[in-house]
């Protein structure tokens, strides 16, 4: 791949930081070098443009999306015109309605009534019965009991259903209620008529509530909210619920600008409630009512809709003609609980066009899908219509806007639009601004530099201190809250600053005249509409913000807005919202080593981050999930610093093998942190977004591209998402990524994956480590006591077990702590390891009697030695800083990074030595550096995780290699293990030739630390990053010698570093020929770094490396 782009030219600050300048854009996938469009949707209620009827009322006929949403285009020709004649849904008759009509009194005023008003009414069975009850309740006089109730009967839109499923009881209280409502407003000076009423029964709710039509309700019981909240948004296959909604079609008596709405909800009663997940025939996984009540068009469409709902990860949009009228139906298809409260947000986006929908429809499908159905209608209204766009303009703004509101359907800055104060497209920017602030504003600056000069941080005490600072700064300066109160009190500068950013990244695809999907209205009011440059957007802010605080996290919008690259924003189709941002921006003497690449990743149900610091780079993605919302809050703080800090340690690991460091974070919002896969999904999707150019128009449409350069990222499983790899394979091949085989590693075997867990590929590089110092020092490793981080239900945990011959003393995991002076039972702790479980199923019986196990949900458990654990919680989470235990070696196998920092360390060292005399770690940053530094000083031999844990990298490196020296036919052929289970005999060898690599590798770098330790007294934490830093940088420049153009070397090294396995299988040739250019370059690099560091240390002479070449030059003339 190109070499990073040169550092752009400042224009502005943040912290004291350069404002990437944005080179000239160029369309993502286009050919034509054209630039990106002047338009962008901006809110239509500030520039009316009803001339644009006939242009966007144009048809286009576009195909289904190849893609994981779909969006219907008009024209198309399935089920595109529905006749006025098929309402969609037809209400079941209510039997036995005449019996009493012409009976009693009542019975003969409703009579009369009905031939006046020329009612037909299917309700009047129980019609006498409820007046009956009303007059003898006696709350309104009698004369008003026959016209409230066919007032209530048939002027509110209300189905027969209601009238079957209510009982006369609640019927007769809901016609009170309403009367009751008209009493209170008569009394009122306003003589305003507000009636709310609200019935929740186990199986079923009514809500009725005084509607004014185009206009959302900002305050009230806002009953759509309540209805996402407590019935859609938690519904499951096993559990779900189905919503008609109606509005009064005459407006009520007294008040010509209001109407009733009316709102059902129902338990479903699935015909089929277990059906297989891809099952898509309507009449088996739809629910008893809906079947009973749709008609056959509605099963049609909703049949096309779940059918292509299934096999896509986002939703499905499509919009139908009404023969004969305006009115139009927008039906929506989409995976249950992936768009929590998207049902009343959809209500604000019309509602933003002031359409107004005369019945609505929420149907749940036991195969998981839900459907919404939506007939909108303008209003009538002349002024109305003069200031906004006809239905036939906006509805296609609509059909767009909706995949942008399925990615972020609640945003933060919802209010500012359910008002009509910012557009859609203006408030979820600002959402994403926000998320971005909350990250980057909440920096040191530049006196925590002079500090951190002025104390010395080799003093434990000062660097205690400066830690202490650190978190305190970012913790109290600004919080997400006090961010958002600030953003929200100037929406006239999100406007101007979402201008700023759709005037770059926008795309005008077809011309002003042919978008379909973003009319002229949008091009024709940027036209009107002052687009600032950065200069203007500075003092716009400075003379507009009431003070510091509140210019520097509007000015932060600046440092957003310049510092995207590319984004999927302005895609017609989309899951989550998706920014490739300029790195530069990141203040130096907080992130020393800088970023190559960065992806943020926002949606409802999470936000994350994708870091790298090479073009070519690797590693995992993790998703983190919080127990609480102060967990959560700690998390989203650190969210950025603990990727940045992960893809650190990758890049110090990946030290033997051709790609750099990466790796991915996915935090899950506090309210869905069920949502792991919807998650994960999301976030491949719409990162492949950005690495993918569109082959669907209309669909995929090209993006601006500032970055120019293509490019590929290697990704692997790590927490929590190691049994997505193979979903993530198939999808990067579904949507035609031509690197598939490579983009994730650790998939399954039946991909051509290498799992590191089933071949201990992680633990071998840990356990070299292990084994060399007992090696160097003599020690039998059964006389060891050790503890160990991370159970026997992990990967690492697991194999560290399987692996090992010392005497466990003591395991946490996940689920408490076991402790056994005596040694725990090896043969009980393998069982565990290969079931993959936690300790909680250790058999207590196989404990000594000074044995003991606390589970973290337990309190008040009793110990051996008479301490009482109060919170078993508490116990398992500072288990590892306890002194009362005697361990000869700590093995951290699993748990949160720094859970050993400077504030605790302090609990492992006793009178200046470290209580564990040897720790090799396991784990990720479990161990800051400082605390490392300060163990090594206490006499503690440590190896850390940068240096041990690489065996992983390794493997996934050398899967990413073959994948890309075979064709597709010979990787299934190879590396493929069939349906069956056979295994090909290639793919066995190759495994085992792995493990010798890593073994290989870990040996050659631990021998190096522990030679420059004797030679240098260095410590080994320092000499690691040393070695590591060492390799990289030569790597670097070594791909940019000219050595890379002498044949003969190049061959001979390559044939020295690929596994001789694919040398024999494919051939050296055959290899040159298929894997790209720039990861041969990196494996020719990354090799001749790391054997020269490794033989001649971190430091060596001017003159080692021209001793090293020279032999490397002689072997191979000699070859």
């Amino acid at each position: 791949m190109a070499s990073p782009a040169p550092t752009p030219q400042a224009n502005g600050h943040l912290n004291g930081n350069a404002l990437p300048t944005r080179p000239a854009p160029k369309l993502y996938g286009s050919n034509d070098g054209s630039q990106s469009g002047a338009g962008t949707p901006i809110g239509f209620q500030r520039y009316p443009h009803n001339k644009l009827l006939d242009l966007a009322a144009g048809s286009t006929v576009r195909h289904p999306s190849p893609q994981p949403t779909h969006l219907g285009i008009p024209g198309t020709p399935q089920h595109r015109v529905l006749s006025e004649e098929d309402p969609g849904y037809i209400a079941a008759k209510f039997e036995g309605k005449q019996k009493q009509m012409e009976q009693g009194e009542h019975g003969q005023l409703w009579s009369l009534l009905c031939l006046h008003n020329s009612f037909q009414t299917a309700n009047s069975a129980l019609f006498e019965i409820v007046m009956d009850q009303l007059e003898e309740k006696g709350f309104f006089p009698s004369d008003f009991v026959v016209s409230e109730t066919a007032w209530f009967y048939n002027m509110l839109g209300i189905d027969d259903t209601y009238f079957q499923t209510e009982s006369v009881d609640a019927i007769v209280t809901q016609i009170l209620s309403l009367y009751a409502a008209k009493v209170a407003a008569y009394a009122r000076d306003d003589k305003k008529l507000e009636i709310r009423l609200d019935k929740e029964a186990e199986d079923h709710a009514v809500y009725i509530d005084t509607s004014k039509p185009g206009v959302s309700s900002v305050d009230g019981p806002l009953y759509e909210q309540r209805i996402d909240k407590k019935y859609i948004s938690n519904s499951t296959p096993e559990n779900s619920y189905r919503v008609e909604t109606f509005r009064s079609p005459t407006p009520l008596p007294g008040d010509n600008e209001q109407q009733l709405r009316c709102y059902f909800v129902y338990k479903c009663q699935f015909a089929n409630p277990n059906p297989d997940p891809n099952e898509t025939n309507i009449e088996i996984i739809g629910e008893k009512r809906f079947l009973q009540k749709a008609t056959e068009n509605t099963k049609a469409i909703y049949q096309e809709l779940i059918s292509n709902a299934v096999s896509r990860a986002g939703p499905v949009i499509e919009m139908f003609e009404i023969e004969g009228s305006r009115e139009k139906r927008l039906v929506i298809a989409y995976r249950q609980g992936s768009a929590m409260g998207l049902f009343s947000a959809l209500s604000d986006l019309y509602h933003y066009y002031r359409l107004t929908s005369s019945r609505k429809y929420l149907e749940n499908f036991s195969n998981g899908i839900t459907v919404i159905s939506l007939y909108l209608r303008p209003l009538k209204n002349a002024e109305i219509s003069a200031k906004y766009p006809p239905i036939e303009a906006a509805i296609h703004q609509i059909i767009k806007e909706t995949s942008l509101l399925y990615c972020i359907p609640q945003n933060r800055f919802q209010h500012h639009f359910a008002v009509g104060r910012l557009s859609l497209q203006e408030t979820i920017y600002a959402h994403c601004a926000w998320v971005f602030v909350q990250q980057f504003l909440n920096r040191l600056g530049s006196e925590y530099t002079s500090l951190t000069a002025v104390l010395d941080t080799n003093n434990s005490v000062h660097a205690e201190l400066l830690s202490k600072i650190k978190k305190r700064l970012r913790t109290e300066t600004f919080t997400s809250d006090y961010i958002f109160e600030i953003i929200s009190n100037y929406p006239e500068l999100i406007h101007k600053l979402y201008l700023d950013f759709a005037n770059t990244h926008y795309v005008q695809t077809r011309g002003p005249a042919e978008d379909d999907f973003l009319p002229t209205l949008s091009y024709l009011r940027l036209q009107v509409d002052d687009v600032l440059d950065d200069a203007k957007l500075k003092q716009l802010i400075s003379s507009t913000v009431a003070n510091e605080h509140d210019e520097m996290v509007m000015s932060a919008f600046r440092v957003f807005n310049t510092s995207i690259l590319k984004t999927n924003f302005f895609t017609p189709t989309k899951v989550a919202l998706s920014f490739r941002l300029n790195p530069d921006f990141l203040p130096e003497h907080e992130y020393p080593q800088r970023l190559y690449g960065m992806f943020l990743v926002i949606s409802s149900e999470f936000r994350g981050f994708h870091l790298r610091f090479r073009d070519i780079a690797r590693g995992g993605i993790r998703i983190v999930k919080s127990r609480n919302k102060e967990a959560y809050s700690i998390n989203a703080r650190s969210l950025f610093d603990e990727n940045y800090n992960l893809a650190n340690t990758q890049q110090r690991k990946n030290k033997d093998i051709p790609e750099g460091g990466a790796k991915g974070v996915i935090l899950l919002d506090v309210a869905h942190q069920d949502k792991a896969r919807v998650a994960f999904e999301k976030y491949i999707d719409s990162i492949l977004d950005l690495l993918l150019p569109p082959v669907s128009p209309g669909i995929k449409d090209p993006i601006v591209d500032l970055h120019g350069k293509d490019e590929i990222l290697f990704m692997g499983p790590d927490e929590n998402t190691a049994e997505l790899v193979d979903w993530a394979t198939e999808h990067a091949r579904n949507r035609g990524a031509p690197w598939w085989k490579s983009f994730f590693t650790g998939k399954s075997p039946k991909l051509g994956g290498i799992p590191h867990d089933a071949y201990g590929m992680t633990t071998l590089s840990v356990r070299q480590y292990v084994l060399g110092i007992y090696r160097k020092l003599g020690i039998d490793p059964s006389t060891m006591r050790k503890l160990q981080t991370g159970g026997p239900d992990g990967d690492l945990g697991s194999n560290e077990i399987l692996l090992a011959n010392e005497k466990y003393s003591a395991i946490v995991d996940g689920s408490g702590v076991i402790v056994d002076p005596q040694g725990l039972d090896h043969q009980e702790l393998i069982r565990l390891a290969k079931k993959r479980v936690t300790i909680s199923e250790f058999d207590l019986s196989k404990l000594s009697p000074e044995g003991y196990r606390v589970l973290v949900d337990e309190s008040n458990v009793k110990l051996p030695n008479g301490e009482v654990v109060h919170n078993g919680m508490i116990f398992r989470n500072t288990f590892h800083l306890r002194s009362d235990q005697q361990y000869d070696v700590f093995v951290p196998c699993g748990g949160r990074p720094e859970s050993i920092d400077l504030s605790t360390v302090g609990k492992l060292i006793q009178n200046g030595k470290s209580i564990i005399p040897y720790i090799v770690e396991g784990a990720n940053l479990f161990i800051t550096q400082d605390s490392k530094l300060r163990l090594e000083r206490a006499g503690c031999i440590l190896f850390k995780d940068a240096s041990a844990n690489k065996g992983g990298v390794t493997s996934s490196s050398l899967e990413v290699l073959a994948s890309l020296s075979f064709d597709d036919k010979e990787f299934v052929e190879n590396m493929c293990i069939r349906e069956d289970g056979t295994v090909p005999s290639f793919y066995s060898a190759y495994v085992k030739q792995v493990q010798e690599i890593i073994k290989s590798n870990a040996t050659l770098e631990f021998e190096a630390i522990w030679r420059e330790h004797e030679q240098t007294g260095a410590l080994r934490s320092v000499l690691s990053d040393r070695l590591s830093i060492a390799i990289t940088q030569l790597d670097e420049e070594l791909q940019k010698t000219e050595l890379w153009d002498n044949v003969e070397l190049r061959r001979s090294v390559l044939s020295d570093a690929l596994p001789n396995l694919l040398l024999e299988k494919i051939g050296l040739d055959t290899i040159l020929q298929r894997v790209p250019e720039n990861y041969l370059r990196a494996i020719f690099g990354s090799y001749l770094a790391s054997r020269f560091v490794y033989q001649f240390g971190s430091n060596p002479s001017q003159f080692s490396f021209f001793d090293f070449m020279t032999q490397r030059l002689a072997a191979t003339k000699q070859a």
